[in-house]
């Protein structure tokens, strides 16, 4: 009845005004007639008015294990995890682990034990709230790479995307740290994610790591962003083999070392160091570059071709990489080390163009000769 009292002043309106309100009426008609969910809404089983009866968590585990079970029970409305596997079908797959047995820490009861007690302790909690508490950097790096470097570094590898495009649908945990050093300066210390400069990496660095006795590895140097031609490839800029222990030096050379070199508008480049521990000794005939290798086709290699050739007898173990832009020493790189010309993916500006001097100029503002000075200090103004 009330609908039908609606639509006899509706139907007045339409004759005066015209078809646009009869749109509007027959819009709001249709949503009345909305159709029912399709299955229970979301919350739909909480009493608003009591929340006092609610079952308090009390602890952020059980809140994430409850919120984890939510997100993983299917429902029957879409949502964006639907609309992600649509797009992507590999999306949610579960990842393969190529990387040694996670062994278990070792001390971690004893650590936690110990920071019980230099929480009851006074006198570190005076020093530590008056920052006179001193530590030692050397013993807490020590500790942190027995403990969890290799889940942060794992965490940060993620972060970067080198799992995604050096070994897809893979990972692993890298268990063994590598010291990377480009000179006796800590700031040129490779770091996960730390900015370097070509010219600071330009020479080959001084790696170190733990290995045991008549163990043999190899070490990777690969840049997934640099090829200038193929997205999917890389550019291997240092390749060592059968290194024995933890002498790099001493391990056989694929192919020599070769700088940075990030073409001028592209960003910052991702410099990847990967150390795999190998089974037994290897031959690497098929992989060893001519040397000097100064051709990008021949340094043209991708890095999960390279494990599935050699996955029975390596394992990858360890990682650390760092980032790299343009600077002036890429220029030199291309021309004399590469000889090819430098690509540019940028636009560089060129100079403000001045007519030649004259010596008596005529209907020329005031402040002419200031745009022929030497200095190098711009003092002319807008003309």
């Amino acid at each position: 009845m009330a609908l039908q009292w609606v639509t006899v002043p509706a139907l007045r309106v339409v004759t005066d005004l015209g078809v646009s309100n009869a749109r509007r009426f027959a819009t709001t008609a249709f949503l009345c007639r909305r159709a029912p969910p399709l299955g229970p809404m979301p919350n739909e089983d909480i009493d608003v008015e009591n929340l006092e009866s609610l079952t308090k968590y009390r602890s952020y585990t059980r809140y994430l294990r409850k919120a984890e079970e939510a997100k993983n029970k299917p429902v029957w409305w879409k949502t964006y995890r639907y609309h992600e596997e649509k797009a992507d079908p590999e999306h949610g797959v579960k990842l393969v682990d190529i990387g040694l047995p996670c062994c278990q820490i070792r001390g971690v009861r004893e650590r936690k034990n110990k920071i019980q007690e230099n929480k009851k302790n006074a006198e570190l909690e005076k020093a530590c709230r008056l920052r006179t508490l001193k530590i030692q950097q050397d013993q807490v790096q020590k500790a942190w790479e027995k403990t969890s470097a290799p889940y942060h570094i794992k965490r940060l590898a993620e972060h970067y995307g080198v799992f995604k495009d050096l070994f897809p649908m893979a990972y692993f945990l890298p268990q063994v740290t590598l010291h990377i050093r480009y000179s006796q300066d800590k700031s040129s210390q490779v770091y996960c994610g730390k900015q370097l400069t070509p010219t600071e990496t330009a020479s080959a660095p001084q790696i170190s790591f733990d290995a045991e006795e008549g163990s043999l590895w190899t070490l990777l140097l690969t840049c997934p962003d640099e090829h200038l031609q193929d997205t999917e490839a890389e550019y291997v800029h240092w390749l060592v083999g059968n290194v024995p222990g933890g002498a790099v030096h001493a391990g056989e050379e694929l192919c020599h070392y070769l700088p940075p070199f990030p073409a001028k508008g592209t960003g910052f480049h991702r410099y990847i160091f990967v150390l795999f521990k190998q089974e037994c000794l290897i031959d690497f005939k098929e992989d060893i570059r001519p040397s000097p290798c100064h051709s990008l086709v021949d340094r043209t290699f991708k890095t999960v071709d390279f494990y599935r050739k050699h996955q029975d007898q390596m394992t990858p173990a360890g990682l650390a990489l760092f980032q790299c832009q343009w600077d002036e020493s890429v220029t030199n790189t291309f021309h004399n080390t590469l000889n090819m010309r430098e690509p540019v993916f940028a636009f560089i500006r060129p100079p403000v163009y001045h007519p030649p001097q004259v010596k008596y100029p005529h209907g020329q503002p005031l402040r002419y000769l200031d745009r022929y000075r030497d200095g190098k200090k711009i003092t002319y103004g807008i003309y």
